[in-house]
């Protein structure tokens, strides 16, 4: 019965995706490109930064509907969050894909309804996919 809910959830995302679209306004926003190099998923993140951290996110792509779930998820729960926050909910997302962990002390809010791709090894990029392209914009704006 649980995972029919979490499967409820990913669909829900990928069908109603929240934060698609490009971001308006020209000041502090980052584009980041990428491309799934397992299926050809595709994807461009926009993010909007502030003195204060991450201030807003958007996303347009297409592919599969985890990875869109997740870029749908990834958006809403980065948003109003400081770059070190992003970076830790991005550590353990990717612990819950890999390793299937919850951690108890990081709310991944409905993220972690995507903990059951975590036994699909090939479907794991497609859940990754968002946090790398935010890895990229972390490592291009010099925040590893």
């Amino acid at each position: 019965m649980l995972d029919d809910l979490y499967r409820q959830v990913v669909m829900d995302h990928s069908k109603y995706k929240r934060n698609y679209g490009t971001l308006c306004g020209e000041n502090n926003i980052n584009k980041v490109h990428y491309k799934n190099p397992t299926c050809g998923d595709i994807m461009v993140l926009y993010i909007r930064v502030g003195p204060k951290g991450i201030e807003d996110l958007s996303f347009e792509g297409e592919g599969c509907s985890i990875s869109m779930a997740s870029c749908s998820m990834m958006t809403d729960l980065l948003k109003n969050q400081t770059v070190e926050a992003s970076r830790k909910k991005r550590d353990a997302f990717e612990r819950l894909i890999r390793e299937g962990k919850i951690e108890e002390n990081i709310d991944l809010g409905d993220a972690e309804s995507l903990q059951g791709v975590h036994n699909l090894r090939a479907r794991h990029n497609c859940a990754l996919m968002p946090w790398q392209a935010f890895d990229k914009w972390l490592k291009e704006q010099e925040y590893e």
